[in-house]
């Protein structure tokens, strides 16, 4: 039963991070050249490719006790870029405008960053149960 929570856990991190994606950096844009009419922007769908990865290969591969090493890299990661990414766009961002402490905070992507080290965590969760051997 263990086994299910965690994975479980693993999935709804996941699908709320593709969501969170989704509705932050949406890949079909107004174009501004023509307005009333939509265009794909490449660039931001780069930033829906991690976590649907995260949603779909990483949960495939944590489904399996043999696979699970592999989900855990993978996971690791994306985990790794994406906090690399969206601090480095979150402190650029911050630095073009003159905010207090506090604002600054809340207005990062800190707790976009804090939800995929949570979905992080539990995948470690999970590679530990099939490591002290969980089937």
């Amino acid at each position: 039963m263990k086994k299910y929570s965690l994975l479980l856990a693993l999935i709804l991190l996941a699908v709320c991070g593709l969501l969170l994606h989704l509705r932050i950096h949406y890949f079909i844009t107004p174009d501004k050249t023509q307005p009333g009419s939509m265009i794909f922007d490449p660039t931001r769908f780069m930033a829906f490719i991690f976590p649907l990865l995260d949603v779909v290969v990483v949960t495939i591969l944590f489904m399996s006790r043999r696979t699970a090493a592999y989900g855990y890299l993978l996971n690791g990661l994306i985990v790794i870029y994406g906090t690399i990414l969206m601090a480095h766009f979150s402190l650029a961002d911050m630095a073009s405008k003159s905010l207090p402490l506090s604002q600054m905070v809340l207005k990062s992507t800190l707790p976009d960053i804090g939800i995929s080290w949570a979905d992080f965590f539990v995948g470690k969760a999970l590679y530990d149960y099939y490591l002290n051997g969980g089937s």
